[in-house]
Formats: structure tokens, C-alpha cells, sequence
């Protein structure tokens, strides 16, 4: 892991593609991002809203999509390739343009997250099981948590089925913090199942035993009950907050209880255990203040749409609770969080809230302007935002020599062969080119840097190198 090479609260205007590729290797902890959704539609912000003049198109043809992605994407992972090539069959040329345009990114943001780090990919069903596809070949499929579902509005109708009401986030990382997310229970439910009342207050009945029958002491009869004649076996609370409520709370060395039988009867001398009628098999009091918060499932229907006090006009807003419940999912504070797509700057709005550093990028300059009127709004008109538009320069690589000295290791490594055309050339012919331009985030590093002759050279220009490679099939120079 690397040091950041730039500072908190930056927040730069441009491709995010050049920017990623100068930050430092793993040194973001957290990124969310909330791309085009490939929505076919246009969408801009209202006449008199704080985001008025912010407009984006997210409909997408291969015209869209620069050329030159096609084969980086091919060189770098040919079975994520694949994957946007089977895309295009079973659903459209736009499709694959799209799912290039976000491949090449995911790349870049893979290289800049730790090894520790989440990441929170915002989609809806338009290209959720497209994406989950390249997010599983990018960052494991061992790596993968939830799809989250959040439903974003109540009502919408449709004329062709049902109202689409939710959108996705494909998350990607290590566990999450479940003391920082939990909620409290649902009154409904409170209603249904704390129906229950004692000394000790309000609960609901819980289960003593688990099924399939056990040979072990678990499945042996306990106070005349044997689980075994029901398919069971005897299953007390070990972890988990039940079993710290208790030690707390009444028995200070339960969780250090060895055996379930010594276990069941603490329990029951603590007067947490409900017995029904003879021969029924007993149950466990679980008290609604040791349950007080629980987990949220993966379907968040709790969190609700932009309310008007919080509504900027810009389009495709999401609410600060939504993005204030990952932050504090998937990283700690002073953690460094990056939305490489940040629009009106929910993200970064709720990072700053939560004790975090952040980084955001936004192709357009009127994003950007609200980017820092809405934080100066939230945090306060001296609210300092370092508003930039520059490629950063990665520092991570050490010191690098001037990089025209490699051109003797990359003679022989290329073997004399021009690496555009193919043609073997004297020395003094080949030049060293950035495989990755410098104004595209490329770095003097070997590793990418190639010998081209004078006309593969001038062909390149500022390009990729996938797009040299494109051209020169396209002239005949090269074979496809």
C-alpha cells in the first residue's frame, strides 16, 4: 500500500479515466461509484435549481466509445473481453460500448483500492448482471458480499410490467462494520412477535434446539426433554449479541461454560428459559431491549428517496443517509473514500460528515461548481475545496532514472522490432514512447515504456497504444 499523491478534499474536473491512472497504487479504502446506467435517456437538471445547465447523455453506441478501449481491455483481461463480446450477442452493441467504457475504469480503480478496500458499484437492472460479471472477474468472486437492493421510490407505473422501483449496489470487500449500520427493529415486527412480558420486560419466545439429531451431549435429554424424538439437538446462544447481553447482564462467565447441558441450566436458573407444558420442549427468552438494533438485510427500503430540503436539482441525486450507511459500513474514520463519478457531491458531502477524507472527480464543470457551493453550504462558507483539473503524477513508482535511458534494456527486450508495426530497425532508429501517455496519467516507469519507429511514432501522437495498434490495422499495416 502507497501513500495518497494528492491531499483531502481534492476534487478534480475531468476524464476520471487520466485521473485514476495518476493516483498511487492501494490507497484508497473505500470508492463508490454511481456511473450512467445505460438508461437510454438524457437527463438534465430543472431551469432554476442549484444544478440547472447539468446534463448528461446515457444512452451509448460504439461511436461513444473510444476505439483504443477495445484492445486495452483485450490485452490487459481477455476474459473480461469475453465477457463484453457475450454481452453484445445477448443484448446489443451499446451494451458492449457501455461495458467498455466502464471496464477500462474498474481497471484503473481496481489498481487504487487497497487490498483492505470496499468497493460500491450503483446500478439498476438495465446492466446489473452485466456488471456483476465484470466486477466478479476484476475483484473476485471470493471478494463479492451483497448485491444491495434499495428502493428508491414507493410508486412508478409501467406499461409493460411492473413498476421499477429499486436500483443495485454490487458490493466487493472485506466484512463490513455491523456495529456502525445497525437499525432499529421494525415496530411492526416488534408488535407481531414481542407479544410476551415479565419482571425482566418485554420478549419473544426463541428456539433452545437445531435440527438433524446429534450423538454428542447436544442430543441427549435435558430436564426430561429429549430433542432427538423431534429430528434435534440442543443449540444455546455462544456468540453473538444474545450471549453478550447475558454475561453483561446476569451470568459473567457464560460464554466461558463448557458444555451445552451446564449451559442450559445457568440459563435457566436466570429465569431465561420459558417452560410450557410437560413434556413440550422449552424456549429461550430473548428480551426486546438486548435486540434493540439489528443488521439491516440487503434490501433497504428503509432509506427513503432526496427530500426536498436535501434535493439539488441535479439529476440522478441519491440521499446522504444511502451513502452515510456504506461509508460507515466499509471503512473507519480518517479512511479515504473516492467517487470517481461524484455528480452533486453526496458522497463527498457524507464522507466529510463522518470524519473521513475524500476525493471525487466529475466530468463536467458545472458539477463541479455545485460540488463546492453545496460542501460549502454543508460545511461552511470558508470550507476549503482543492479544485483541480491537472493529471496527477504518481509517486508511488520511487525516483525514475530520465526514461530515455532504457532504450538499450528495451531494444533487446523488444529484440529490435518496432512495438507498433513489428519491423525490426537499426537502434538509432526506434524512440521511446509512454505506452500510457504522460497527459493521460502515465508514468516514466519501464513497464510502460516500448520502442516505436519515427512513423508509428508520430501515428501514436498522444494516443494509447491500443489505438496505434487500431490504426494500423485499419491502414493494412498489421494484421488484425
Amino acid at each position: 500500500m502507497s501513500k495518497p499523491n494528492w491531499k483531502n478534499r481534492t476534487l478534480w474536473t475531468g476524464d476520471n479515466l487520466d485521473i485514476v491512472r495518476g493516483l498511487n497504487s492501494e490507497s484508497v479504502d473505500l470508492i463508490y461509484l454511481d456511473p450512467p446506467f445505460n438508461s437510454n435517456k438524457i437527463y438534465s437538471a430543472p431551469i432554476g435549481s442549484e444544478a440547472a445547465g447539468a446534463a448528461f447523455k446515457d444512452a451509448w453506441t460504439l461511436d461513444d466509445v473510444d476505439v483504443a478501449w477495445h484492445g486495452e481491455i483485450a490485452d490487459r483481461e481477455p476474459a473480461l473481453y469475453a465477457a463484453i463480446e457475450a454481452a453484445a450477442l445477448t443484448h446489443s452493441k451499446s451494451m458492449k460500448a457501455y461495458l467498455c467504457m466502464m471496464a477500462v475504469r474498474l481497471l484503473e480503480l481496481r489498481r487504487a483500492l487497497k487490498p483492505t478496500g470496499s468497493i460500491y458499484l450503483h446500478c439498476d437492472p438495465t446492466a446489473s448482471h452485466y456488471l456483476k460479471t465484470l466486477m466478479d472477474g476484476l475483484f473476485g468472486v471470493s471478494r463479492f458480499r451483497n448485491e444491495i437492493i434499495w428502493k428508491r421510490q414507493s410508486a412508478h407505473s409501467d406499461s409493460k410490467g411492473f413498476g421499477k422501483v429499486v436500483d443495485s449496489l454490487l458490493f466487493y470487500g472485506p466484512p463490513i462494520n455491523k456495529d456502525a449500520v445497525r437499525v432499529p427493529l421494525n415496530p411492526d415486527y416488534v408488535r407481531h412477535f414481542y407479544r410476551h412480558k415479565d419482571e425482566l420486560g418485554v420478549y419473544r419466545l426463541g428456539d433452545l434446539t437445531a435440527s438433524e439429531p446429534r450423538t454428542g451431549e447436544s442430543g441427549k435429554p435435558w430436564r426430561g426433554v429429549d430433542p432427538g424424538k423431534t429430528g434435534r439437538h440442543w443449540s444455546v446462544p455462544l456468540t453473538g449479541d444474545y450471549a453478550k447481553w447475558v454475561e453483561e447482564n446476569f451470568i459473567p462467565d457464560y460464554r466461558s461454560i463448557k458444555g451445552v447441558h451446564a449451559r442450559l441450566n445457568a440459563l435457566d436458573k436466570t429465569g431465561l428459559i420459558e417452560w410450557p407444558s410437560l413434556g413440550k420442549v422449552p424456549a429461550l427468552k430473548r428480551y426486546l431491549h438486548e435486540g434493540k438494533a439489528q443488521m439491516p438485510s440487503a434490501i433497504w427500503a428503509d432509506i427513503k428517496p432526496v427530500s426536498a430540503q436535501e434535493r439539488t436539482g441535479y439529476p440522478t441525486q441519491k440521499p446522504l443517509a444511502l451513502l452515510e450507511r456504506i461509508i460507515k459500513a466499509s471503512s473507519n474514520p480518517g479512511d479515504i473514500v473516492l467517487d470517481p463519478f461524484c455528480g452533486c457531491a453526496t458522497a463527498l458531502v457524507a464522507a466529510e460528515h463522518l470524519q473521513r477524507q475524500w476525493i471525487g472527480i466529475d466530468l463536467s464543470p458545472l458539477a463541479a461548481k455545485l460540488v463546492v457551493s453545496r460542501l460549502q453550504q454543508t460545511m461552511g462558507i470558508f470550507y476549503d475545496v482543492d479544485h483541480r483539473s491537472d493529471i496527477p503524477r504518481r509517486s508511488d513508482l520511487g525516483k525514475l532514472p530520465d526514461y530515455r535511458t532504457h532504450r538499450h534494456t528495451l531494444y533487446g527486450k523488444q529484440e529490435g522490432c518496432c512495438n507498433g508495426c513489428g519491423t525490426h530497425f537499426p537502434f538509432r532508429n526506434l524512440t521511446v514512447d509512454h505506452i500510457t501517455p504522460r497527459v493521460k496519467g502515465g508514468s516514466d516507469h519501464i513497464d510502460n515504456l516500448q520502442l516505436l519507429c519515427q512513423a508509428c511514432n508520430s501515428t501514436k501522437g498522444t494516443g494509447t497504444q491500443a489505438a496505434l495498434k487500431a490504426k494500423l490495422r485499419q491502414a493494412g499495416i498489421i494484421q488484425a
